[in-house]
């Protein structure tokens, strides 16, 4: 099951192996370089394992029952309460703390119900999602979705993600459908409800069963309902939301467009004083070769602002944006015992005790994980974005992040060159030892950096 899963990951020191394999076993038996090659993107794929138990212990209804109990799960915040029949899709959310006599009844009434972020009340999918991020380099989120027997709770539509469905208890009967059109590849955003009669014939149909794994591309239409004699259980894992080379574009453009304004007289100089006269979709039929030289220059500005282009810049943007939507990562108990969150001080004997975090130049430190910081050089100054105090609600905290010295750079660089191994503080390249053990003793408390030997003892 799941539990023993993550022990085993657990053993990994590499945050990109734990990764790696997490996906691995995501896929199994098809290898990631298969699933890549030949459905990413491109099209669905069904995975019949025969084993009911393979995603055992990742969620489960109890768990679903105990979040109710739990009282902290509000209507429309974290939980949806649907209904489609006689092609109507409808949502049923009443105000308020989703109580479990409300919501039961709602179920019992023929009611889907979709749990919109488990990983804030599932310590599991917290911790599976936390690890499988960092595969995609683009937010993993999810939601689970508890389907009566003999109901259908969405209407057909496509997503704006990628999509991996694992049925977790009970059976569902799907049906996939090919995008309609070339726009409808891949697209940008989710699609409104669709009727049966704008799908055409499914291009894959199956009755996934507890331990299966559906997979189908952002633009894929699909939908699912259940049999009359099982309830349905599944999570949907899903990133790669607004992950495009357009989405990347959006960034790039506007930053090289300054650039080329700052740096290049051309793309400053006043347009044609008679350009409204000629250019425009009045005149676009006329043959005039003042318009012929206009769009000719508009070319020439465009092809010569690739050479202003801040490439790198431009992907610290998406990655600090990365950054604000993780996941903050689950500690392992090694971790914990080497980080700031296992350090022991507490109130004792009418006093506060080990409190000190006494750093030296031979401690040895590594970054909690590979993907927990992101250094941007930005107009204010050499921000290091982190995702330690992140929540494991959507954006619920603002983006965290620490202003540092430009001298710091080359030190938190030799950091990131240097994971999975451990350092001594001595060798990070400070000028001082002052600073050496600053900086170490401000990363080690902002939980970025964990220590080889735990530093105090209880």
């Amino acid at each position: 099951g799941v539990s023993g899963l993550l022990r085993r990951l657990a053993r990994l020191e590499d945050s990109r192996q734990r990764a790696a394999e997490l996906f691995r076993w995501l896929l199994a038996p098809v290898a990631p370089a298969e699933f890549l090659r030949r459905h990413w993107e491109r099209a669905p794929l069904l995975l019949r394992r025969g084993d009911p138990g393979y995603y055992a212990g990742l969620f489960s209804t109890a768990e679903f029952d105990a979040a109710l109990r739990g009282g902290e799960v509000h209507f429309g915040t974290h939980l949806d309460v649907t209904s489609y029949a006689e092609g109507v899709r409808e949502t049923h959310n009443p105000s308020g703390r989703a109580l479990p006599a409300v919501v039961w009844d709602f179920y019992q009434n023929g009611c889907s119900l979709r749990l919109l972020c488990p990983q804030a009340f599932s310590p599991t999918v917290w911790h599976f999602l936390s690890i499988l991020q960092e595969q995609f380099g683009s937010m993993a989120g999810a939601n689970t979705y508890l389907t009566p027997p003999g109901t259908q709770g969405f209407a057909p539509h496509y997503d704006d993600i990628e999509a991996f469905v694992l049925q977790l208890e009970g059976k569902k009967h799907w049906r996939v459908y090919r995008p309609r059109t070339d726009a409808e590849v891949l697209p940008q955003f989710s699609s409104a409800n669709l009727t049966q009669a704008e799908l055409g014939e499914p291009v894959l149909e199956t009755v996934l069963e507890a331990g299966d794994l559906l997979y189908f591309p952002r633009g894929f239409i699909h939908q699912g309902d259940c049999l009359p004699d099982a309830h349905s259980l599944h999570i949907t894992v899903s990133s790669y939301q607004r992950n495009s080379w357009g989405d990347f574009l959006e960034k790039l453009l506007p930053a090289a467009l300054q650039m080329a304004l700052e740096e290049d007289v051309e793309y400053r100089r006043g347009l044609p004083m008679d350009y409204l006269q000629y250019m425009g979709v009045a005149n676009s039929d006329t043959v005039d070769a003042r318009r012929t030289a206009f769009v000719e220059k508009v070319q020439s500005l465009i092809k010569k602002l690739v050479d202003y282009v801040p490439i790198d810049a431009a992907v610290d943007q998406r990655a600090k944006s990365f950054l604000h939507d993780c996941l903050p990562p689950v500690l392992t108990q090694s971790e914990k015992a080497q980080s700031v969150y296992g350090f022991p001080a507490r109130w004792q004997d009418g006093g506060p005790c080990n409190v000190d975090i006494l750093i030296t130049k031979d401690t040895e430190v590594r970054l909690l994980c590979h993907g927990v910081i992101r250094l941007c050089n930005e107009e204010a100054g050499v921000m290091l974005y982190y995702t330690t105090e992140n929540s494991r609600v959507y954006h619920k905290e603002e983006p965290k992040f620490l202003e540092l010295d430009p001298e710091y750079t080359d030190s938190i660089e030799f950091l990131l060159s240097s994971y999975p191994n451990h350092v001594s503080v001595a060798n990070l390249p400070c000028e001082t030892l002052e600073e050496k053990i600053s900086l170490a003793t401000l990363l080690f408390e902002k939980g970025i950096l964990i220590t080889k030997k735990p530093l105090a003892k209880i």
